[in-house]
């Protein structure tokens, strides 16, 4: 069985919110295009749906590819049914 689909048929992708350390500009936030950032006093939140733990992977990647620092990654409720 494929990691994809170990233990998520049927799933929604899941909801992340990233903390990174300080600002990230426009031009940065080309490399997140599935995300949405905001700031939380120095830091930036980068939130968003990702489809599986590989893209989840892949932005941490991405993240120390660009020399961004990781302060934390935490999992979001799941989008109200309403």
């Amino acid at each position: 069985m494929s990691a994809r689909n170990k233990g998520t048929a049927g799933s929604e992708p899941a909801r992340w919110e990233i903390r990174v350390r300080g600002p990230i500009g426009p031009t940065i936030m080309q490399a997140f295009a599935t995300l949405t950032a905001s700031r939380s006093g120095q830091d930036t939140l980068l939130s968003g749906s990702l489809p599986d733990q590989s893209a989840l992977y892949g932005v941490i990647h991405q993240l120390e590819a660009l020399g961004l620092q990781l302060l934390a990654i935490r999992p979001l409720p799941a989008s109200d049914p309403r």
